[in-house]
């Protein structure tokens, strides 16, 4: 009987998500796709826990089991947010299958740089977007046509980087080779000038 309920209380937390998340996306501004999805996750736990704790035919479960209920669902919003309209959002992965699929099924390996760095950043608008969220995740500001790292931005910058170099992997596959280039991209990138701000 519980395992039902609990199935019961479960799908009324993702309907209630798809509900939040598909009005949210259709009918209100958007900063952020990430922290809109999040919300929507944590409005429906938060509906789905009322529900839980209101309606009779759940009054089978403890305070505990309700409690793990929420947390779980809590978790499944935060996976929801970052596995789905994030990933499609943000992926090169899945714009590499569209981009291919957009093509009639192939490019030359050779274009790729191409349709990166000229088709890539323009149809996505890369550059607005990356900086539309870490403007506000509070990680830099635009000032005086000059972006700047934030205090916030500094330690999540150090974080990143050391984690980059100490726990990526050191033999990652790259186009039929083994590299650790990836722990430090920037260990042959050229330091150019002209664009630092003063």
């Amino acid at each position: 009987m519980k395992i039902k309920k609990t199935l019961l209380a479960s799908g009324i937390f993702l309907a209630l998500l798809l509900a939040f998340y598909l009005v949210h996306i259709k009918y209100f501004r958007i900063n952020v796709v990430f922290y809109s999805a999040m919300l929507d996750g944590v409005l429906a736990s938060v509906f789905a826990a009322v529900v839980l704790f209101k309606v009779k035919s759940f009054s089978l479960f403890n305070v505990f089991e309700k409690t793990q209920m929420i947390a779980i669902w809590f978790l499944l919003g935060y996976v929801f947010a970052i596995s789905v309209p994030t990933v499609i959002d943000r992926s090169l992965s899945f714009y590499i299958l569209e981009k291919l699929d957009q093509r009639g099924g192939g490019i030359q390996l050779a274009s790729f740089e191409d349709v990166f760095t000229k088709e890539y950043v323009k149809e996505h608008r890369l550059v607005d977007v990356r900086l539309t969220e870490q403007q506000e995740s509070g990680t830099i500001i635009i000032q005086d046509g000059c972006v700047k790292l934030t205090e916030r931005g500094k330690r999540l910058a150090d974080f990143s980087r050391y984690f980059r170099k100490n726990f990526l992997p050191k033999q990652r596959l790259l186009m039929g080779e083994y590299t650790d280039s990836l722990t430090d991209p920037f260990r042959s990138s050229e330091n150019v000038a002209d664009y630092q701000c003063n």
